[in-house]
C-alpha cells in the first residue's frame, strides 16, 4: 500500500515540475499545436501552444512506478511490466504522429494505415503475452495476466474464447479505447480530467481486489472462488493506476483552460491503451463501457455523424463531431463544455464503481 501512495505522490510532483520544463523547452523549439481549419474559430488562438505534453505523463508514470518499487523493496510484477509496455508502446506511436505533424507543419501526422499498424502491433504483443501460460506471465497458482474469458466484474466463463479470438478481442478493445481517448482530447483539460477519474477508479478497484484476493484457494481457471477475485498482481496494478492518476492531476494544472500545453497523441493514445489494459488485467472489460462512458459517448457521436452523413448524402446530425465541438458551436463556452463533460464522466465512473461493489455484495 505504501507503493501506491508513493507512486501517486511522486508522479504528481514529477509532472508538475516536468510539465513546466516541457512548456519552456517545447516553446523554444517551436513544437506547437496545429489547429484544424474546419474546427471552431475560437480554437485558432491556440495555434502554436506547446504540444506532446504526453511525454511528461508517460515518463513521470514510469519513473514513479520504479522509484516506488525501489523504495519499498518490492520487485515489479509481470502484470505491471506488461501494462507499462502497452502504455509506453502506444505513447511512442502517438509521439511519432505528433512529431511528424510538427516537423512537416501539417495537421496530418502518421497516415491512418501506419498509425493502425503501430497500435495493432503493440496490442497484439500485449494480448499474446497477457494470455501466455509460461513464466513469468503465469504465477504459481496458474493464474495468467489476462483471462480467455470475457469479463464484466469477474470472468464470465460462458464467454470463454479460443486464444486467437481473445487476442483479437483485446486488440479491438485497446484500439477502440485509445482512439476514444484521442477523440476526447479536443478541449483544454477534457481528456486529462476524464482519464484521471477513470484511473482513480481503477486504483480503488485494484486495492479492493487485492483485499479480496483468493490467496491459497486460487484455481488454475478463470472466475472467482466465493466472494474473492482471481486476478493476478492487483496491488501492483494499483501502483500504476495511482501513478497515472497523479500524472494526469499534475498535467491538468497546466492543461486546464487556457491550456499552456497539450498532451497530443503521445498522451491520449498512451492513456487510452492503459485504460484498456487495466480493464483486461482486472477482468472488467465490459465494465469499461460504463467506467469510460464519456469516451463511449464521444466515439459514438463520431460514428453517428459519419453514418448519418453518408446515409443522407451530406446532411449532419451534429454541427460538428466529436460531441464537445457540437456544443461549442451551439455557443457554449469551452470551459462550460469541459466542466459539464467532466460531471458526466464522473457520473459514469461513480456508476461503474457502484456496480462493481454491488456485484461483490450480491455475489458474496
Amino acid at each position: 500500500m505504501r507503493a501506491v501512495l508513493l507512486a501517486g505522490g511522486l508522479s504528481l510532483i514529477f509532472t508538475i515540475i516536468g510539465t513546466r520544463v516541457a512548456i519552456s523547452v517545447f516553446a523554444k523549439r517551436g513544437y506547437g499545436q496545429l489547429i484544424r481549419e474546419d474546427g471552431p474559430t475560437t480554437h485558432h488562438t491556440k495555434r502554436g501552444t506547446p504540444t506532446m505534453g504526453g511525454l511528461v505523463i508517460v515518463l513521470a508514470t514510469v519513473v514513479s512506478y520504479f522509484l516506488a518499487k525501489l523504495i519499498t523493496g518490492v520487485h515489479p510484477s509481470a502484470s505491471a511490466l506488461l501494462l507499462l509496455f502497452l502504455f509506453v508502446g502506444l505513447g511512442f506511436v502517438g509521439f511519432l504522429d505528433d512529431f511528424i505533424k510538427i516537423y512537416k507543419q501539417r495537421n496530418l501526422g502518421l497516415r491512418s494505415k501506419a498509425k493502425f499498424i503501430g497500435q495493432t502491433l503493440v496490442a497484439v504483443i500485449f494480448g499474446f503475452l497477457a494470455l501466455w501460460k509460461h513464466a513469468p506471465f503465469v504465477d504459481a497458482d496458474g493464474t495468467t495476466v489476462a483471462s480467455r474469458a470475457i469479463s464484466f466484474t469477474r470472468d464470465l466463463d460462458s464467454f470463454k474464447l479460443p486464444l486467437a479470438l481473445m487476442v483479437v478481442f483485446i486488440v479491438l478493445l485497446i484500439a477502440g479505447t485509445s482512439n476514444a481517448v484521442n477523440l476526447t482530447d479536443g478541449l483544454d483539460g477534457l481528456a486529462a480530467g476524464a482519464s484521471m477519474m477513470v484511473f482513480g477508479a481503477y486504483t480503488l478497484m485494484n486495492i479492493w481486489q487485492n483485499n479480496q484476493d483468493c490467496g491459497g484457494t486460487r484455481v488454475a481457471v478463470s472466475g472467482a472462488v466465493g466472494s474473492c477475485y482471481v486476478v493476478r498482481d492487483p496491488l501492483d496494478l494499483a501502483v500504476i493506476a495511482a501513478a497515472i492518476t497523479g500524472a494526469c492531476f499534475g498535467f491538468l494544472w497546466y492543461n486546464a483552460s487556457p491550456a499552456q500545453i497539450f498532451m497530443g497523441d503521445t498522451g491520449s493514445l498512451a492513456l487510452g491503451g492503459a485504460v484498456a489494459g487495466m480493464a483486461v488485467m482486472t477482468r472488467t472489460e465490459l465494465l469499461l463501457a460504463l467506467l469510460g462512458g464519456l469516451f463511449v459517448i464521444q466515439t459514438m457521436s463520431v460514428i453517428l455523424q459519419v453514418g448519418y452523413f453518408k446515409a443522407t448524402k451530406g446532411k449532419r446530425l451534429f454541427r460538428m463531431a466529436p460531441l464537445h465541438h457540437h456544443f461549442e458551436l451551439l455557443g457554449w463556452e469551452e470551459i462550460t463544455v469541459v466542466i459539464r463533460f467532466w460531471l458526466i464522466g464522473a457520473v459514469f465512473v461513480a456508476a461503474g464503481l457502484g456496480v462493481f461493489y454491488a456485484e461483490w455484495v450480491v455475489g458474496g
